[in-house]
């Protein structure tokens, strides 16, 4: 077995690196890594360069893990600007760090491809080993960032790992017919909530279609762009992504893609962007030309709950932060991610702020699952003794 180490995507054949992604996670998939590359969303200047690690038996590319050296903490959704702070308090340089992530996606997925029939835990070990020493001398730390549970079945042990873990919002498919099904879950008041949501955006004459990256034409993506770029300018910046990463985007990946604009009078005035597996819908951009009543809400987690049943989708995951979707049927769920921090005596600190945090963190989810607004279990009881 051969490892290796190479700066760009462009160094793997697309049949031979998706081999390794038989699930089609789109975050890691090659067309969603080169459009980031080429369209220069990430590579020198954007704080993300690119380094990857490969594992090959005989010449077939068999294991992989994708990295990024960043100068900064920016896109990443796991927030340790305080420790780059303390590391500059004691004069020491915290950037570069390294970070194994999709960038600007704070969406738990695998961090480790290996192709099937091979030793997970051995290649695992042999690619964290080869990047370890490739990093020793060049970062303060390596941070992955979100690992689904394989991933971090195979990665803990291969090296003291400090874990962190915080908390989204997830929907969950419990086999659904209908979008009144979804609410039938929900307790009265909260019923009656979301469904006046709905009514108050109907009610200014917003209507919606959904569309996959096949159906997206040259018009669709200036409307998907300017949107995009709107939800950045109101806080008076610009979106770390080109636009011709979403060209890129629509072209190589476009079964990955689901696009929901919402129209007023035949005018294209919001949109959502999700990108998509077998399993999970991923909420991953929005944005607005106008300023409309509940439009957030309906584009961003109505619509893709009604998508996601008539698709057969088993989870909506849309992103990062917002009790606000409690109410609206997504339960909080834990997320980690793993740090190796080089210098010792900033492991052990980090070590206890961790365990401190923790605790937090625990308390905090418990907070969110008590505020869910489905019906209770007692009440479930009655219902179905007495369905009048």
């Amino acid at each position: 077995m051969q490892t290796g180490l190479h700066l760009s995507i462009h160094a793997f054949k697309p049949e031979e690196w998706d081999a390794l992604n038989p699930s089609r996670y789109p975050g890691l998939l090659h067309g969603f890594l080169s459009a980031l590359e080429d369209s220069k969303s990430v590579g020198e200047g954007t704080g993300w360069r690119p380094l990857y690690a490969s594992i090959s038996d005989s010449n077939q590319l068999i294991g992989a893990i994708v990295c990024y050296l960043k100068s900064d903490s920016y896109g990443e959704y796991v927030f340790d600007w305080a420790w780059a702070d303390a590391y500059h308090r004691h004069g020491l340089n915290y950037y570069p760090k390294c970070v194994t992530s999709v960038p600007f996606t704070p969406a738990t997925g695998p961090r480790v491809l290996i192709r099937e029939g091979y030793d997970k835990a051995r290649i695992t070990q042999q690619l964290i080993e080869t990047l370890r020493d490739e990093l020793a001398d060049r970062v303060s730390s390596w941070h992955i960032l979100f690992p689904d549970e394989e991933s971090t079945q195979y990665i803990k042990p291969t090296g003291p790992w400090l874990e962190r873990f915080g908390v989204q919002f997830h929907w969950f498919n419990q086999g659904f017919q209908s979008f009144d099904d979804h609410l039938a879950t929900f307790n009265s008041k909260r019923r009656k909530e979301a469904r006046r949501e709905r009514r108050r955006v109907a009610e200014q004459g917003i209507t919606f279609e959904r569309l996959s990256g096949h159906e997206i034409d040259e018009a669709a993506l200036e409307t998907l762009f300017q949107c995009y770029q709107m939800t950045y300018r109101v806080r008076g910046s610009l979106g770390y992504l080109t636009r011709e990463f979403f060209e890129y985007a629509v072209d190589r990946i476009p079964d990955s893609i689901r696009v929901a604009f919402a129209l007023h009078r035949g005018q294209r005035i919001a949109m959502s962007l999700c990108l998509r597996d077998d399993t999970t819908l991923y909420g991953r951009y929005w944005g607005a030309l106008y300023d409309v009543d509940c439009l957030h809400f309906e584009t961003c987690f109505h619509q893709w709950i009604e998508d996601a049943i008539a698709e057969g989708i088993q989870r909506f995951d849309p992103g990062a932060q917002g009790e606000h979707k409690i109410a609206r049927g997504f339960r909080p769920i834990k997320t980690q991610s793993l740090h190796w921090i080089h210098h010792e005596e900033f492991d052990d600190a980090i070590r206890h702020f961790l365990t401190r945090e923790r605790q937090h963190i625990d308390h905090y989810f418990k907070a969110c699952d008590d505020s869910t607004p489905f019906k209770s279990l007692e009440n479930e009881l009655v219902l179905k003794k007495n369905p009048s």
